[in-house]
């Protein structure tokens, strides 16, 4: 059997429609468009969704979610990602360099979720209230 060779099997396929081609063919005068109307003329179309004046499907239901363009730009770390650091002056490049957020992240904010025990000064990152406590309480500062 060869690609050239085959061919789908009796009576699976249909002859295509022959439009225009008089009336004896079946399809001749209104060439199975119907009877008047904007798609029987030619060049008669509509824009998809269009609804004939009504209010269109996809503008009747209600939107729902949101998905927020710059979240890629945000990145995360926890307090004990910092204190596994080997630096003690901490910024977004060294936590770039540190691999801890992606290269990409423009903003980053530390959360307080696991525990600190060295000194730390942070620059340019935020930090959430019970991050913050935590930093101070182990002798580090956070400035802007």
């Amino acid at each position: 059997m060869y690609l050239n060779t085959i061919s789908p099997a009796e009576g699976a396929t249909h002859y295509p429609k022959r439009v225009g081609r008089g009336i004896g063919s079946g399809m001749g005068k209104t060439c199975c468009r119907g009877v008047k109307g904007q798609k029987s003329r030619a060049g008669g179309f509509h824009k998809v969704g269009f609804e004939g004046g009504q209010m269109p499907l996809q503008r009747r239901l209600p939107k729902r979610g949101f998905k927020s363009m710059t979240a890629r730009f945000n990145a995360q770390v926890t307090l004990s990602e910092l204190n596994n650091l080997p630096i003690d002056d901490v910024d977004v490049l060294a936590l770039k360099q540190a691999r801890l957020v992606a290269s990409d992240a423009q903003t980053v904010k530390v959360i307080a979720s696991g525990s600190l025990n060295k000194a730390l000064n942070l620059r340019g990152i935020k930090v959430s209230k019970g991050a913050k406590e935590a930093i101070e309480a182990a002798g580090g500062k956070v400035s802007d």
